[in-house]
């Protein structure tokens, strides 16, 4: 529990630049406390001790606004960012190394009974808003942007954005000196629909470009092109 605990409070200095002290990051962390009153509830809830387990789960969710249930399977170097508004459904499972920002959900569809929440891997970045709904499985060093709604698998390696949520990048976590950095660029994610409407506009604008040509040039040859005709026009009037 100590090596566990040492772990957790190592994790926050890793990936949040604003933390100073350790008291700090135990007295001031919503996410940090989170986790610690979730290795407890988990640890009775494996016990069959289901009443304890939520008890604590319920005084969590009420102390950092994080609702994890008891029954989620949570792997080592777990970070919350702020955290309020998340939620962990009972048959969610998180690798090691995972980075969760405010508004996350993952969480369950249906009401059947079993395994109806997703596995997230190792090394996974999900920012803030995303929602990861079904018993769907996320891969290693998988990035999801904020706001994005995932309903299916997606393989290791990949940048997921969009509702619903699009693979856009298949490239890996950043490697170092043979270790692993987790990339919390959370907000550097590609926009497939922004670049579309992007093209299109610039396509609109070529194209007014070329009629504005096209209509200067019509002004400027009609006279050019329709001499005889306003000829004939004139000696019938005069006729007239």
């Amino acid at each position: 529990m100590l090596s566990t605990l040492k772990r957790e409070i190592q994790v926050v200095f890793e990936r949040d630049p604003a933390a100073r002290s350790v008291l700090e990051v135990i007295f001031c962390y919503p996410g940090f406390h989170a986790i610690i009153h979730h290795r407890i509830a988990h640890f009775l809830y494996c016990r069959k001790l289901y009443f304890l387990a939520r008890m604590v789960s319920h005084i969590n969710r009420f102390l950092t606004g994080i609702e994890i249930h008891p029954g989620a399977r949570i792997g080592q170097g777990l970070f919350i960012d702020h955290g309020s508004g998340i939620v962990i459904g009972e048959t969610a499972e998180i690798g090691d190394n995972v980075t969760l920002y405010q508004g996350v959900t993952l969480g369950g569809t249906g009401k059947e009974k079993g395994k109806r929440h997703p596995t997230i891997g190792n090394n996974v970045t999900i920012s803030a808003g995303a929602k990861v709904l079904g018993a769907i499985s996320v891969g290693d060093n998988v990035k999801i942007g904020g706001g994005s709604v995932v309903l299916k698998a997606v393989p290791s390696g990949c940048t997921v954005v969009g509702v619903p949520g699009r693979i856009v990048v298949r490239d890996g976590a950043r490697v170092e000196n043979g270790k692993i950095e987790v990339d919390l660029e959370h907000h550097l994610l590609p926009d497939p629909i922004a670049d579309t409407l992007a093209a299109m506009q610039a396509k609109i604008d070529e194209l007014e470009q070329k009629l504005a040509r096209l209509e200067r040039e019509e002004k400027d040859d009609a006279g050019v092109q329709y001499p005889k005709q306003k000829k004939r026009r004139n000696i019938a009037i005069g006729s007239a």
